[in-house]
């Protein structure tokens, strides 16, 4: 009985696969660079774009085979007039399977900073 009892238990707690940051920042990289290159800042439809960016990068991490993680993105794009920008978020963390990436992109026609800060906690 025992025996059939181990071979039926599939639930699985941990991932199967470790986080790996350097991918998650490449994605991270390219969904910026080719979405926001030549995007000038406008306060009225940066709401829309944070969103939009947000999900860009969420759906692309989902095909990264994370299994067993719960994705967070936080995207920040303001305009950029001299000030210094700090963020910072709190989360439960399971030092051996959860990690982060983030990336700071900023250019001159859009004037502002966008900062991409990525976490991925496990469910």
């Amino acid at each position: 009985q025992s025996n059939m009892m181990e071979e039926s238990d599939t639930y699985h707690i941990r991932p199967n696969h470790r986080f790996k940051p350097a991918v998650v920042k490449g994605y991270i990289r390219n969904i910026v660079r080719e979405r926001l290159s030549d995007v000038q800042y406008e306060p009225e439809t940066v709401a829309e774009l944070t969103r939009s960016l947000a999900e860009s990068v969420k759906d692309k991490v989902k095909t990264a085979e994370f299994d067993r993680y719960k994705i967070v993105v936080q995207v920040l794009i303001g305009e950029q007039r001299g000030q210094g920008v700090k963020m910072s978020a709190r989360c439960l963390w399971d030092a051996d399977t959860d990690n982060y990436a983030e990336d700071v992109f900023m250019n001159l026609v859009l004037c502002g900073d966008s900062f991409w800060k990525l976490l991925l906690l496990k469910t």
